[in-house]
């Protein structure tokens, strides 16, 4: 079938196999021109198929020459329907890593869960003995508890509402978004959802399992931002999860024996979830014109080799005063800032293209669904039926 993005907000509900396949292609060649890394050799990423998530999986398989588990809940496709771009991903992904001589297996279904958990831990005893380094970048809408609850995150202000400018990324318009305040209870589910709960279980689990290395790395992601993004991120819903992330990677160090576990504070990037954020698509696109124009831009792919290289296995861990990681450094360099600043308080929908990349946000949306994939002809048939090898 031909396949074509079919966009509904801020979500994609299609992807194509054959553009992924391009971009994981791209990001792996990306890995293997930068050069070695002396890191983890066998890796588990929980949420690996698509942004940052997929990104580590490849960093530290190309990187370090890894052997990597990949936790992923994604839909398969048919002839009629496509599957979700992260199947796509992870199925290129499996058949360039194997194709390489690299071990990379895949297991589907929700990371939530303890039965996900034990199926992962099952393949690890047999195939890997343990592992050296987890990677946690799960970023689900939802999650079910072991008793049958569901918690549902939201995004949104805590205290008071916020409103700012905002950004239609389709027509390029700008006008002004409110976001209202969450309750306790909102708050409550999104740390339930988004914070570092999970995590602690999946490293608590692989320790009593007794496959998890004596003086393991298992890091997780976040962001901060700068001021304009505060109310909705740092000090929204979101930020309470982000806040509890982090307090739970001193938990885990001083609790869980033989681990250490840290959050990197990455880069504000086209993801599906920061696509859902009123107020940042604009600022990401700002963000976008300014470090292009000083050459500091960097995409998933940089930022993972980034962190695996120089941040982690680059010597000592390299952390700020309050130990987390920081990759967003070059994002909140004080003149990037200025000059995102001074171009926030005069932008409007007159001077859009002039003041933002807003066809590089674009581009990097439709990237996420395999579309704008360099060397892809797009109106030819392609086959949506695509299989993961170490599913099939």
């Amino acid at each position: 079938m031909t396949v074509k993005p079919k966009i509904r907000g801020f979500i994609c509900t299609t992807a194509h196999p054959d553009g992924c396949r391009a971009i994981v292609g791209s990001q792996i060649g990306y890995v293997k021109k930068a050069g070695k890394i002396n890191g983890p050799k066998k890796v588990l990423v929980i949420g690996a198929s698509m942004g940052y998530g997929l990104a580590s999986r490849i960093a530290a398989a190309y990187g370090c020459g890894a052997a990597t588990i990949g936790v992923i809940f994604d839909k398969p496709g048919s002839e009629t329907k496509t599957a979700s771009a992260g199947w796509y991903n992870t199925a290129a992904f499996e058949e360039f890593a194997h194709a390489d001589g690299l071990y990379a297996k895949t297991v589907n279904g929700d990371a939530f869960s303890s039965g996900i958990k034990e199926q992962v831990i099952e393949l690890i005893k047999k195939d890997l003995g343990k592992v050296d380094m987890v990677i946690y970048s799960l970023a689900a809408p939802r999650r079910t508890t072991s008793d049958g609850t569901v918690y549902s995150s939201v995004l949104k202000t805590t205290g008071k509402e916020f409103t700012n400018k905002t950004i239609d990324v389709r027509s390029g318009e700008i006008s002004e978004a409110t976001i209202s305040p969450a309750t306790e209870t909102e708050i409550f589910a999104t740390v339930k959802v988004m914070g570092g709960e999970d995590w602690k279980e999946w490293i608590g689990a692989l320790r009593s399992a007794d496959v998890i290395e004596d003086g393991a790395v298992t890091v997780a992601y976040s962001y901060i931002g700068p001021e304009m993004t505060h109310p909705i991120y740092k000090d929204g819903s979101i930020g309470r999860a982000k806040d509890h992330l982090a307090a739970t990677a001193k938990e885990i160090t001083r609790s869980i024996d033989g681990v250490n576990a840290y959050v990197s504070v990455n880069k504000a990037l086209v993801t599906q979830s920061s696509a859902a954020i009123p107020i940042v698509p604009l600022y990401i696109s700002i963000l976008y014109k300014v470090m292009k124009d000083m050459g500091l831009h960097e995409g998933c792919i940089e930022q993972m080799y980034r962190l695996l290289a120089e941040k982690i296995y680059g010597g000592t861990v390299k952390t700020d005063e309050n130990g987390l990681i920081r990759l967003d450094d070059l994002e909140m360099r004080d003149d990037v800032q200025e000059k995102v600043g001074e171009i926030w308080n005069s932008i409007s929908s007159g001077n859009i293209s002039e003041c933002a990349d807003l066809d590089g946000y674009r581009k990097d949306f439709n990237r996420l669904f395999g579309f704008d994939a360099d060397g892809i002809d797009y109106e030819a048939d392609t086959d949506t039926a695509v299989g993961i090898p170490s599913l099939t």
